[in-house]
């Protein structure tokens, strides 16, 4: 049982390490970055975003394991990362040869959408200093044995950078399973990374190898079949809100494959307009079955971006806490929902923000 592998609270240097890519966003704000002239910076990036906010939101002790180019954008970087409340320590630096040839950081240009409009990303992410972090240059055993970690997690977006972060991240959930930190991996498929890494066969190639040493498996139809290779039953259509039943018995296929699994989660989203989605969540054990959250139909969005991760870190807060798989569902799904209120890849709430919106609380103002 899950929680009986959790090491308590206190143990060790850290309660959640992230492996993947942190970025920095550029943002045109109301406008689109085709007619910008101003862009707002922050940092996100889909791993790292959990750490954040089990760190900034939830009070948990977290890091990053990344690697930056040591220039001016590299720096602001950092500086971004520690105002998130996420230890640096762990960063791998690369000298800047001076015009990025042979490293670069990442660039994430973002416009959040509005109405019929949607949300547009442009990554400028090619042959960035994380896509060339081997599984040798970090110490995995000093990191999950002697400093001590008691959650890690990592996702399919790190594993698509290149065929060297692919082999690092099963080399770290192989570590981290050998040291029994709990694991979580977000499939997080995206065709773009996978196009010119050997496409979708090479996605369930590495995805296949690596959730065998997970125990917290999050993703959606399209990734359980796209990133692992189930075909949906019945209908060809793709799953929406109101088929959870199908989504459920999903992901009892996945966990029957994959008996390691302990929890597999999704969000639940209907896309109505930029502006208005259909919002829930829906989680599985073995020792409960299929559980969901509250549904919020015709929720508001402000930006997206970053909403499952969002919902990743409540999730995982609930679990590092105790709570029962239900409870840390609802946490998940009012984190998920409060992050795209706000602008930006990471979240803006407070921990009592969470917990209210989890235990039914609206938006009447606070005074």
């Amino acid at each position: 049982m899950l929680q009986d592998r959790i090491r308590p609270s206190g143990s060790g240097r850290y309660d959640v390490v992230a492996l993947g890519e942190v970025m920095l966003r550029l943002d045109p704000g109301d406008g689109r970055i085709r007619t910008s002239r101003q862009l707002t910076v922050s940092e996100g990036g889909g791993e790292y975003n959990v750490a954040r906010g089990l760190s900034r939101v939830f009070g948990l002790r977290s890091a990053v394991v990344t690697s930056l180019v040591d220039n001016e954008v590299g720096r602001l970087v950092e500086t971004l990362i520690m105002a998130g409340g996420v230890d640096t320590s762990l960063i791998r630096w690369l000298e800047h040869d001076g015009v990025g040839r042979s490293a670069r950081n990442g660039l994430n240009f973002t416009e959040r959408g509005f109405g019929v409009r949607g949300a547009v990303g442009v990554s400028d992410r090619g042959h960035t200093a994380v896509s060339q972090l081997a599984a040798d240059d970090v110490d995995w055993d000093d990191l999950f044995g002697s400093l001590g970690v008691r959650w890690f997690h990592t996702g399919g977006i790190f594993a698509a950078l290149s065929l060297v972060t692919s082999a690092t991240a099963l080399a770290a959930v192989q570590a981290a399973r050998r040291h029994g930190v709990v694991v979580s991996y977000d499939l997080n498929y995206r065709p773009s990374l996978w196009r010119a890494a050997g496409g979708m066969a090479e996605a369930q190639r590495v995805n296949r190898a690596i959730v065998p040493f997970v125990d917290v498996l999050l993703g959606n139809e399209e990734d359980f079949t796209a990133a692992l290779g189930f075909e949906v039953e019945g209908q060809d259509e793709r799953l929406t809100v109101l088929d959870a039943a199908r989504h459920a018995g999903m992901m009892e296929r996945v966990a029957s494959e994959y008996p390691n699994l302990e929890v597999v989660a999704t969000t639940l989203r209907t896309v109505r307009s930029a502006t208005v989605n259909d919002w829930g969540a829906l989680a599985w054990s073995p020792q409960t079955g299929p559980v969901t959250a509250t549904q919020r139909d015709g929720l508001e969005i402000f930006d997206r971006v970053g909403g499952g991760d969002s919902f990743a870190a409540g999730l995982a807060y609930g679990l590092l806490s105790g709570e029962p798989l239900a409870t840390a569902l609802e946490y998940g799904a009012a984190h998920g929902a409060l992050a795209m209120t706000t602008p930006g890849d990471t979240s803006m709430a407070s921990r009592a923000d969470v917990l209210k919106l989890a235990a039914g609380g609206g938006a009447r103002v606070d005074r």
